[in-house]
């Protein structure tokens, strides 16, 4: 028996192909849709969260120590736009996520090490904003069911 004289069926190939890769592009689709969702919340939340504890931070203590949080808030909420780039690229155009991000971080603590009116805690703090945010959104998620 010769190659030549196999009978080969390419339509059902074809048509599993052209569904396994219809059925994976709905996914992916709605897996960003799902994503972009997460982001806005995520920065919503941020925002909010930074705008409270701005004005409970200026209340308490002053406004030089308030304006020091809100750069470094501004610095958090700066980081998770460039992790949410990072992740919306991963697997289309990267393999794995860049550290560049930290650099953000370490230019603003030594900018506030160098110059007097900078205090390195609140900016810090403010920087770890973002971090409450995802607390907050896990808590959430888990106390409330879809």
């Amino acid at each position: 028996m010769s190659l030549s004289e196999d009978s080969i069926d390419p339509t059902a190939t074809t048509q599993q192909d052209g569904q396994s890769g219809f059925e994976e592009t709905e996914p992916a689709n709605s897996s960003m849709a799902e994503f972009y969702r997460l982001y806005q919340e995520l920065l919503i939340i941020t925002l909010a969260l930074t705008g409270m504890i701005f004005v409970s931070v200026w209340i308490g203590y002053s406004l030089n120590i308030a304006l020091n949080y809100l750069l470094g808030a501004i610095a958090g909420v700066l980081y998770l736009k460039m992790l949410s780039r990072d992740v919306e690229r991963l697997g289309r155009e990267k393999q794995s996520l860049s550290k560049t991000r930290l650099a953000l971080l370490v230019i603003l603590i030594l900018l506030a090490s160098r110059l007097n009116q900078l205090q390195i805690l609140p900016i810090f703090l403010g920087f770890l904003t973002y971090k409450a945010t995802l607390i907050i959104y896990v808590i959430k998620t888990a106390f409330v069911s879809d």
